[in-house]
């Protein structure tokens, strides 16, 4: 008797997180990513042009980000493009992108190393 209530509570437990983690792939509103498991993620891709002394080139904010990071959320950004503006690299920063995230894509603009949603 003991065995079988033992084997009847590991299957509902193993039922039970089977569960959990398939309702983990179900779609939430919004385009991008709808998994509930990135769902408070915000990804950041722009296109970035740096400007110093009439020399324009682009910009790569992901070699700027720590080892083993690949999200980059709006204040990521900000502080990128104030950390290469001030260190003297660039003299001003442009570009254009969207914002994805749970509530779907949103244009950005980086103007004047400004981050403008």
């Amino acid at each position: 008797m003991r065995e079988s209530v033992l084997s009847a509570a590991h299957i509902v437990l193993t039922l039970a997180l089977l569960t959990w983690m398939i309702t983990g792939f179900t779609p939430l509103p919004g385009r991008w990513l709808r998994w509930k498991m990135f769902c408070r993620a915000t990804f950041t891709i722009v296109q970035l042009t740096g400007t110093k002394d009439g020399h324009a080139e682009p910009v790569n904010v992901y070699d700027h980000l720590s080892p083993g990071s690949f999200i980059l959320g709006p204040p990521q950004l900000k502080a990128i493009l104030d950390h290469l503006t001030n260190s003297g690299q660039y003299d001003r920063i442009d570009g254009t992108g969207r914002v994805l995230s749970a509530r779907g894509e949103q244009p950005v603009k980086v103007v004047a190393s400004r981050v403008v949603l």
